[in-house]
């Protein structure tokens, strides 16, 4: 579990180290157009953030009601949503959340069903979410309708979806002079950063170990020497993963 915020208020290099030094891991912003740009995500405040050491979680989101429009709304917003990725840099096989930002009941949810599967097809290469209550996270997870869910405590009477990974507890909290709303993780995030990601050590070296053990006694057996320099390819692939020197 990692605390994090989301807020609509660009970060700079200073705001960025500020909130990381206080001990947060992640930024969630808006990654929508320039007629938005009060709010909007840039690829020079994506490198404040990854300087600070913290995750991106980008969110598209230009009105609160927006996935009641439907498929339309949805074709829009999700090729918006992919000239912004593009344009900052986010890396593919990562999330971008539509939000869903108001008290969405029964009647809606066919809507946002569409707009979401609509939305998801405008961004090959990355991968869906939805912020909103807990009924939406639960009825869009039910429906299989993207693969990320962010749920906001805001119109969920209380309750919290298991399927969260991330969760939004708390609204309109000023931290190191910013105005944000304060969130858990729960991993599955979907967030990004834009570091190298073979600079990012993906498996832990303990299990990197663990797993390099079994080769070489698969490497010991081999007859072949296709066979060993195959598992000295995998040897190395696992020592990368987990940031390791290779060999």
């Amino acid at each position: 579990m990692a605390e994090g915020i989301d807020c609509a208020t660009p970060l700079n290099a200073k705001s960025a180290k500020a909130l990381a030094d206080a001990g947060y891991r992640f930024a969630a912003r808006y990654l929508v157009p320039s007629s938005y740009a009060w709010k909007r995500l840039t690829r020079s405040e994506a490198e404040a953030i990854t300087e600070a050491g913290m995750q991106i979680i980008s969110v598209y989101e230009t009105t609160a009601n927006r996935p009641a429009g439907g498929s339309p709304s949805g074709q829009v917003d999700g090729a918006s949503a992919l000239r912004e990725a593009k344009a900052i840099g986010q890396p593919e096989g990562t999330a971008i959340y539509f939000a869903v930002d108001y008290d969405a009941g029964p009647s809606d949810y066919d809507e946002i069903e569409a707009y979401l599967r609509t939305a998801a097809a405008q961004i090959p290469g990355y991968n869906a979410g939805v912020y909103g209550s807990y009924a939406v996270v639960e009825e869009m997870a039910k429906r299989r309708a993207c693969a990320h869910f962010w749920q906001t405590y805001a119109w969920s009477r209380g309750k919290k979806s298991d399927k969260a990974n991330v969760y939004q507890y708390r609204n309109d909290v000023r931290v190191a002079g910013v105005a944000v709303d304060l969130n858990k993780s729960y991993g599955n995030e979907g967030w990004w950063s834009l570091k190298d990601d073979e600079e990012v050590p993906q498996m832990s070296k303990d299990d990197a170990i663990k797993i390099i053990r079994f080769l070489q006694a698969a490497w010991n057996a081999a007859t072949t020497q296709d066979d060993k320099d195959e598992f000295h390819r995998l040897a190395n692939e696992i020592r990368k993963a987990a940031g390791m020197p290779l060999e």
